[in-house]
């Protein structure tokens, strides 16, 4: 019998091409979606879409051949970012598949799932039973409806820039100069499309210095994932070198945004958090409503601390776009935050949106005269020391001996919501981390926040040593 979990996992497909993941496997997989997800809620037609990678095209393709064998319509949108297709299933009120690895290596790829108005398909909302059916239809073949479904095309990358400028328009703002690195991948597409006229949008007060924008599945420049800091050098370099007033990186898929400052300096995810937050906060206000923001647990305490000091009611979720997706939902959240990047907007379906976030960083800067770095001096007042992974033996008593020698000191507290995080934030001095197991590998991710740099080292050693004790 076929195993497909590791190409389906908690939330998205993802997998080597030619290994995990086949034209035939993505067949299998889209007439899953269609019985599962899409029939199931009434729903005739998908919309679908691809990134710049070489297998994108063929991959798109066979998800659609299984959905038409099982009756489902088709609408394809070519070339698109994860965002853009999200902007798709809302716009056209329809389920979507997105086919894309973010930002994975050359050899892979893989696909995101949502319902209509890029409601997420995850472990416990329907990934596990797309995977259990996709599972029996590689071993017993696809059942074939006496009608297939239809395919159209669709071009909607001028309605997606013309959606996003409409909720946060750049118009008044000063001129701006900004490096956008584009890790030729499909920001090298949307970028020119919204911030430019490529699309036949008006121009806007912005001069945009590109860095890699060829579409390039290969990745010939560095990998397109800015978590990781050596991906981010070329950027921060450029914006010094042609005095830009920011830099922006969109990972392979363009749904998380990172933002670099005047200075060439790294800005954290957690301030843009606190930034647009605090801008969506004041625009529902001044309608007269109220607001309520979303913060991961790895996101800086400043973020509901600024929030909250607001008037902002906030709420904690646990990392990774399902659970924050759903929190937005139940509360009816304005915006929501993690820690990696990705931002989500109600406006924008609840979900996330890198150019989006963009958009509001540059509306911020523009409507004052200040440099970034100044306007977010007040954003990010900790120390953090970014995600850490260690490779161990056994997570479960790594996990026990973090329990066994931080719980029992003066004030500290433990919650599990996530992982284990380990709070003294309430004493002196102020220190707290997260300790989450990876859902796919023998490793634990630490993030580490102090109030000063020196607490936050001490701190941070002292856990990884817990952790890596042999």
């Amino acid at each position: 019998m076929t195993d497909l979990t590791g190409l389906i996992k908690s939330y998205d497909v993802r997998g080597i091409v030619g290994e995990q993941l086949t034209e035939g496997i993505a067949r299998a997989i889209g007439a899953a979606f269609a019985d599962t997800i899409v029939l199931p809620e009434g729903a005739t037609s998908v919309v679908i879409g691809h990134d710049m990678r070489d297998s994108g095209p063929g991959l798109a393709a066979a998800v659609a051949a299984g959905l038409q064998d099982r009756g489902v319509d088709v609408v394809r949108i070519g070339l698109c970012s994860t965002d853009g297709l999200y902007h798709a299933t809302g716009a056209l009120d329809m389920p979507g598949v997105m086919v894309t690895a973010s930002h994975n290596p050359a050899a892979y790829n893989g696909m995101k799932m949502c319902r209509s108005r890029a409601r997420a398909v995850g472990e416990n909302t329907g990934l596990g039973l797309v995977r259990d059916r996709a599972t029996r239809y590689v071993d017993d073949g696809v059942p074939v409806e006496d009608e297939r479904g239809t395919v159209s095309d669709r071009d909607m990358i001028r309605d997606y820039g013309e959606f996003l400028r409409s909720l946060v328009p750049l118009d008044g703002i000063r001129p701006l100069k900004v490096v956008v690195d584009a890790g030729n991948a499909m920001a090298g597409y949307t970028v020119p499309a919204v911030l430019e006229s490529a699309a036949g949008l008006a121009a806007l007060p912005l001069e945009i210095v590109p860095l890699y924008f060829e579409l390039d599945g290969t990745f010939p420049n560095h990998e397109p994932n800015p978590l990781e800091e050596e991906n981010l050098r070329d950027l921060q370099k450029a914006v010094v070198e042609h005095g830009a007033d920011l830099g922006l990186a969109f990972d392979g898929d363009a749904d998380r945004c990172f933002v670099v400052d005047e200075r060439g300096a790294v800005v954290r995810a957690s301030a843009i958090t606190a930034l647009v937050g605090l801008r969506e906060a004041a625009r529902v206000r001044a309608d007269g409503g109220t607001a309520t923001v979303i913060h991961n647990l790895i996101s800086s305490r400043a973020v509901p601390e600024l929030l909250g000091a607001d008037g902002i009611t906030t709420v904690r979720s646990r990392v990774g776009h399902s659970f924050i997706k759903a929190l937005m939902a139940d509360n009816d959240a304005v915006f929501g935050g993690e820690h990696s990047a990705h931002f989500y907007f109600r406006d924008f379906f609840y979900a996330d949106s890198g150019m989006l976030a963009a958009l509001h960083v540059m509306a911020a800067l523009g409507q004052q005269d200040g440099p970034l770095s100044e306007m977010l001096a007040d954003y990010d007042p900790y120390t953090a020391s970014g995600e850490i992974n260690s490779t161990v033996a056994d997570v479960a008593s790594a996990l026990d001996r973090i329990r066994a020698s931080f719980g029992a000191r003066d004030g500290v507290t433990l919650d599990e919501m996530d992982g284990l995080t380990v709070d003294h934030w309430g004493a002196e001095p102020r220190w707290w981390f997260n300790v989450r197991p990876s859902g796919t590998e023998p490793l634990l991710r630490l993030n580490v926040e102090a109030a000063d740099a020196d607490t936050m080292e001490a701190v941070r050693d002292d856990a990884l040593a817990v952790i890596r004790e042999a």
